[in-house]
C-alpha cells in the first residue's frame, strides 16, 4: 500500500473516530451543562490540569518512540510495557496524596477525596500508553478509533446518569476513570502484550534519545498550555475558570474535528520516510494549505457567531464565556496548523528541534499568561494567549522551514494567501449583514448556510476547489 492510500485509510478511520467523539462530547456536554453549575465545572477544571500533567508523566515520551522505532521486537516492547506498569502504579499512588497540596493551594478541601478517585484514572492512563502505541505503530487506525468511540459513549452515559442522581462533579470524574479503564482493557486484549516484571534496560536505552526529547517537550508544553487555568483557578473564582475553560474547549473543537483527524496518522506513516525531507516538507505544506483553507474562513464564522454558539450549546448560564470565546476564535486557524507540526518533527526524527520549539513557545506563552492574569480579567488572558499563539506559529515555522527543510517562509506564505482571501470574503459578509433577531439555533442555521455558500464561492474564486478535489480523489 502506497503512502497516499495509507493516508486515506488512516484519515478515514481517524475521521470516523474523531467526528463521532466530537458529536458525543457535544451532546454529553450540552446535557451536563444544564445539570451542573459553572462552579462545579470549575472544580473539575482545576483538577483536570493535574490529571493531564500526570498523564504526560505516565507517557514519558514512550508512545511516540514506540511508533517511530520500527526495530523494537515484541519482547522488547513487553519489557517497556512492564516499565510503564511500574511507572503508572507509582504515579497513581502519588496522585492519591496530591489532593492535600492542591486543597491548600486553592483553599478548598474538596480536592482531597477527588484526587483519590482520579488516582485510579491516572493508573489506567499510564498502562494504556504502550498498547495504544502498538496499535498505531501497526497502523490499526480502525481499532483505535472505534474502541475510543465506544469508550466515550460509555463514559458519557455514566456521567449523565450520575449527574441526574446528584453526584455533582463526581459524575465527570468517575466517567473519565471508566473511559480510561475500558480503553486499556480492550487495547490490551487486541495487542496480546505480556508484562515482563523484570525490567530490561536495553529496550529503554534504545528509545531513550527520542523519548527524552519528546518527554521534555511535553513537560514544557504542559506548563505553557495549562498555566492559564492554574492561575485563573487560584486568583479568580471557580466560575471564572469554568467560563474560561468552556470557551477554550469550544475553540479546540475545530482541531478535534479537522487537525486531530490528520495528526495521529502523520507520524505512523511518515516515519517510513524520515530521511526523505523533501517528501515530508511536501506533505507539511499540503496539510498547511488544506487546514488554512478551512481554518481561516472558519475562524471568521466563529468570531461573528460566538454568542449563538455558546448559548445554544450550553445554555444561558454560560454567557460569561461568550467574549472569551470570541477572542480565542481568532486563533483557531493558527491552532489547527500548529497542531500538525509536532508530528512533522517526529517523522523526521528531529525531536531535538521539537524540544527547542517547545522551550521557545513556553517562554512566550508563560509571559503572555502572567500579563493577562495580572490584568485581572479572563478576556485579557484570552487576548494574551492568542498573541502567544501567533508568535509561536512564526517561530515553529522558522524551525521547520529554515532549520529542518533548509527552505524559507515564502513557501508557507504562498500556502496562506488564497485562504486569507477566502477569510476576507467572510469578514465582508458578516460585517454587512445585521444580526438576526431569532433564536440561537435559527441564527446558527442561517449563518451556517451563508458560511457554506461563501466558502464554496471562495474556493471557486481562489482556485482552491481544485486542491480539495485532488485531496478527495488522489493523494
Amino acid at each position: 500500500m502506497g503512502m497516499a492510500d495509507e493516508f486515506k485509510k488512516g484519515i478515514f478511520y481517524s475521521a470516523i473516530g474523531k467526528y463521532s467523539n466530537v458529536v458525543i462530547q457535544l451532546l454529553v456536554t450540552a446535557v451536563l451543562s444544564r445539570i451542573l453549575t459553572p462552579q462545579e465545572y470549575g472544580i473539575v477544571a482545576v483538577v483536570n490540569v493535574f490529571l493531564v500533567f500526570f498523564q504526560m508523566l505516565a507517557d514519558f515520551g514512550i508512545g511516540p518512540a514506540i511508533i517511530q522505532n520500527k526495530s523494537l521486537s515484541k519482547q522488547e516492547i513487553n519489557s517497556i510495557f512492564g516499565f510503564s506498569l511500574y511507572l503508572a502504579l507509582f504515579l497513581g499512588i502519588v496522585f492519591v496524596f496530591l489532593g492535600y497540596p492542591i486543597s491548600a493551594f486553592y483553599n478548598n478541601e474538596v480536592y482531597k477525596p477527588i484526587s483519590m478517585v482520579l488516582a485510579v484514572c491516572v493508573f489506567f492512563y499510564g498502562i494504556l500508553v504502550v498498547p495504544q502505541s502498538m496499535l498505531l505503530r501497526d497502523k490499526k487506525f480502525s481499532t483505535v478509533n472505534i474502541v475510543t468511540v465506544l469508550a466515550n459513549i460509555a463514559s458519557g452515559v455514566v456521567s449523565i446518569v450520575l449527574a441526574i442522581n446528584g453526584f455533582s462533579y463526581y459524575s465527570l470524574i468517575i466517567s473519565n476513570t471508566v473511559k480510561a479503564a475500558l480503553l486499556f482493557i480492550i487495547f490490551y486484549v487486541k495487542t496480546n502484550l505480556t508484562v515482563r516484571l523484570k525490567i530490561d534496560k536495553e529496550p529503554l536505552e534504545k528509545i531513550f534519545s527520542f523519548s527524552k526529547n519528546q518527554f521534555l517537550f511535553n513537560f514544557i508544553n504542559y506548563f505553557s498550555r495549562n498555566l492559564d487555568s492554574m492561575l485563573i483557578g487560584r486568583y479568580f473564582s471557580a466560575s471564572s475558570l469554568a467560563f474560561y475553560d468552556k470557551a477554550y474547549q469550544v475553540s479546540l473543537y475545530p482541531n478535534q474535528i479537522l487537525t486531530n483527524v490528520i495528526s495521529p496518522v502523520i507520524q505512523p506513516i511518515m516515519s517510513d520516510y524520515e530521511t526523505n525531507l523533501d517528501k515530508i516538507k511536501s506533505v507539511y505544506l499540503k496539510i498547511t494549505t488544506i487546514l488554512a483553507t478551512i481554518g481561516l474562513p472558519l475562524s471568521i464564522f466563529l468570531v461573528f457567531n460566538s454568542s449563538d454558539i455558546i448559548l445554544f450549546l450550553f445554555g444561558d448560564q454560560w454567557g460569561g464565556s461568550v467574549v472569551t470565546f470570541q477572542i480565542l476564535a481568532v486563533s483557531v486557524w493558527i491552532q489547527m496548523i500548529s497542531s500538525s507540526t509536532g508530528a512533522i518533527f517526529q517523522s523526521a526524527n528531529r525531536t531535538d528541534l521539537l524540544l527547542l520549539s517547545g522551550i521557545m513557545s513556553a517562554v512566550v506563552t508563560i509571559t503572555a499568561i502572567f500579563v493577562g492574569v495580572f490584568a485581572g480579567k479572563i478576556e485579557y488572558v484570552a487576548l494574551m494567549v492568542i498573541m502567544a499563539f501567533t508568535i509561536n506559529f512564526i517561530q515553529t515555522n522558522y524551525l521547520l522551514m529554515y532549520r529542518l527543510f533548509k527552505s524559507n517562509f515564502i513557501e508557507v506564505g504562498k500556502a496562506l494567501v488564497k485562504p486569507a482571501i477566502m477569510a476576507a470574503i467572510q469578514v465582508l459578509f458578516f460585517l454587512i449583514v445585521p444580526q438576526f433577531p431569532f433564536s440561537n439555533f435559527v441564527n446558527l442555521v442561517i449563518n451556517g448556510i451563508a458560511f457554506l455558500l461563501l466558502f464554496v464561492i471562495g474556493l471557486t474564486i481562489t482556485g482552491q476547489m481544485k486542491l480539495i478535489k485532488e485531496v478527495i480523489k488522489k493523494k
